[in-house]
């Protein structure tokens, strides 16, 4: 770190977050750090996004260093950010690994052996260099060396030993975090003052200052939504569509996706934005990692896109996203057991309640493509994480292009003063219950409809009051576990209205395979169930 820090970046020490500046990654959290990694495992992947910024969208000179423990490369993140880095060429990105044998625990799977990291990495693709990471000159050498190599990134192997210098703690287990006792302390740091062979100033370089100027607030739409009511859309594919129009609207605008492109229809951005689309393969938890990277500093808008069920891989990167205060995009399609014949290893049930316990997240979730297009321009000029769910069943629009949409404001679809329930929906079910409301009309019962569009936050004002107006009665419906859904949220919101009854249609069980409709009516949250629950709320 001495060496990077006072030989080898260039910075503006008074600006630790200049477009210019190089960029460094520790399992740490300082000014000089963009993204926070305590889970470990993770900067790498952050690196790589900060460095194909760098690269391919700033195109400018910065450089970007992370620093890894060798306990934390048993991380499979960390070979996923290997190969995506490799990969794409990024030979503006140093990985330093940091070697000392010992884990927090216990010593690691290699030991000192720094020969097979290198082979490793060089199997990846890197440029690899075994170093004394005790020894200044040769990391100045090797730090010099790996800005002449192009088209490959570097990966520098030092052999290290914790506690350097310290009697009875140098190579010894079972310090890791562990402060050393006072007594001792003072005898210690006169110790390793001793060691320092000179006093002068080390300043650091000046960056070189050719990144462009990026402002990425207020992103407007290019043109309303171009749908009509009736019209039959998937929301995935809604999706798709507008983030290529967002792209248009801003030249910042990026789309990640894990190889599942021609599900999720990025690849309608990818087709008009080729340059700002990035291919992850199947490899969520560094894709999420590579998008919190190219978010850093500001320096784009990233959604990143995937099935909403295979982003539960990454939850530890989203958590850790959210203490770093990032500003990324989530969509993940394919939700429910609306999947149908894909089975259940395709259906996200969970997800919802993965990302309501994310700390300031946005959690959409449109119902037609209008809102569709609505949460993905509103997703881009939030700040902190947003999660879009998206749907795979063809579903009738519901709202005019002009219809006006906000974070934390439900729309009340159908009412009337004779309204004996309210039942609320999103997604799927809001058509389903939508389908209910105008069988049981014919019965002579009416019933409210609400879309929550977000469900975090959520609209208890509009919950409240319209629940309120129809007896105290209330119903959710919702394709997702009962656990952290969208009923236990609108339960939360009431909890403290002594006169509102829920009750909760949910997926009760562990899925199959089969027809949407099938599946729908099979787990109780079809347009028949909901009709029946609203009977028996009645009773």
């Amino acid at each position: 770190m001495a060496v990077l820090f006072f030989h080898t970046m260039r910075y503006k020490q008074t600006e630790p977050e200049h477009p210019n500046n190089d960029r460094f990654v520790l399992s740490k959290r300082l000014p000089f750090v963009d993204v926070a990694t305590g889970s470990l495992g993770q900067g790498l992947g952050a690196a790589c996004g900060m460095a194909y910024t760098g690269k391919y969208f700033d195109k400018a000179s910065y450089r970007v260093f992370c620093l890894l423990g060798d306990g934390e490369s048993s991380e499979g993140s960390v070979w996923e950010a290997l190969a995506f880095a490799s990969h794409y060429h990024l030979d503006n990105l140093v990985a330093v690994f940091d070697v000392n044998r010992l884990g927090q625990s216990g010593t690691t799977p290699l030991g000192h052996c720094t020969d097979a990291y290198q082979r490793r990495c060089e199997a990846f693709g890197w440029n690899t260099c075994l170093v004394d990471g005790h020894d200044v000159e040769a990391l100045c050498r090797a730090f010099w060396q790996a800005t002449q190599v192009q088209n490959k990134p570097t990966a520098v192997i030092a052999k290290t030993f914790k506690g350097r210098g310290i009697p009875n703690i140098e190579d010894a287990e079972n310090w890791h975090g562990k402060p050393v006792p006072k007594e001792r302390a003072d005898a210690i740091v006169k110790l390793i003052q001793s060691q320092i062979q000179t006093h002068s100033i080390l300043l650091p370089k000046a960056p070189v200052e050719d990144s462009p100027p990026v402002k990425i607030t207020n992103i407007k739409m290019t043109s309303p939504p171009a749908y009509k009511v009736g019209d039959m859309m998937s929301t995935r594919k809604a999706c798709g569509l507008a983030l290529a129009k967002l792209g248009h609207a801003h030249e910042r605008v990026i789309v990640l996706d894990g190889d599942t492109k021609n599900s999720t229809f990025s690849e309608i951005f990818k087709s008009e934005h080729p340059e700002r689309f990035i291919e992850c393969f199947i490899a969520e938890q560094n894709m999420v990692s590579v998008a919190l990277g190219c978010a850093a500093r500001g320096r784009t808008v990233a959604f990143a896109n995937t099935f909403a069920a295979f982003l539960t891989r990454a939850f530890d990167q989203l958590r850790m996203g959210a203490i770093s205060e990032t500003n990324i995009n989530l969509v993940g399609s394919h939700c429910g057991v609306s999947v149908g014949e894909d089975g259940p290893s395709q259906m996200a049930l969970e997800d919802l309640a993965m990302f309501r316990s994310i700390p300031g997240c946005t959690v959409f979730y449109p119902s037609d493509a209008v809102s569709t297009e609505h949460a993905v321009r509103l997703a881009a000029n939030i700040k902190g994480m947003c999660f879009i769910r998206t749907s795979r069943p063809e579903t009738a629009v519901l709202y005019t292009p002009q219809e006006n949409f906000a974070v934390g404001q439900a729309k009340v679809l159908c009412h009337s003063v004779e309204d004996k329930a309210t039942v609320i929906g999103a997604g799927v079910t809001l058509h389903e219950a939508l389908a209910a409301a105008g069988g049981l009309s014919q019965e002579g019962i009416s019933i409210r409809v609400i879309d929550l569009f977000t469900v975090k936050p959520l609209d208890a004002a509009t919950i409240i009051s319209n629940a309120r107006a129809t007896g105290g009665r209330l119903l959710t419906v919702e394709d997702h576990y009962p656990e952290g859904g969208i009923g236990e949220a609108v339960c939360a919101a009431v909890a403290q209205e002594p006169d509102i009854r829920v009750r909760q249609l949910a997926v009760s069980h562990v899925p199959r395979s089969g027809k949407p409709s099938e599946l729908l009516d099979m787990f109780g949250i079809s347009a028949r169930h909901i009709a029946e629950a609203v009977k028996c709320m009645l009773n």
